[in-house]
């Protein structure tokens, strides 16, 4: 039997752009290794493991709150991802294309909430 949250298409969303931001960060100066590139891998990190964490929970309510933390993560890496184009350690076409996925994610993110409530 698998876990709920494989799923899910927002895990899934969560799962690829983790993959785009690490992709991105990856070519970071090397005296941002524990600054924002650690700051960015860690908060897309966490919209995923947070989406998982709550598929756990016996009540819609509590996978809610995961899922608005997940939420948040994804404005960070968002935010976070602004920083990175003022510093000229993404492209505009990288910083667009991390905007717009965080922008769409985070609009699934939500819809899923407004299912799970409605539940």
């Amino acid at each position: 039997m698998g876990f709920r949250f494989e799923t899910l298409e927002i895990w899934q969303l969560a799962r690829e752009y983790a993959t785009k931001v690490y992709a991105v960060t990856a070519k970071f100066p090397r005296h941002e290794d524990y600054g924002l590139k650690s700051q960015l891998n860690r908060a897309v990190n966490s919209i995923s493991l947070n989406i998982a964490e709550g598929s756990a929970k016996s009540s819609n309510k509590a996978f809610d709150y995961h899922l608005e933390i997940a939420l948040g993560s994804t404005y960070e890496v968002v935010a976070a991802s602004f920083l990175a184009k003022d510093r000229a350690y993404v492209t505009d076409g990288e910083y667009d294309r991390l905007y717009d996925d965080g922008q769409r994610l985070a609009k699934s993110i939500n819809a899923f909430r407004n299912t799970l409530l409605l539940s």
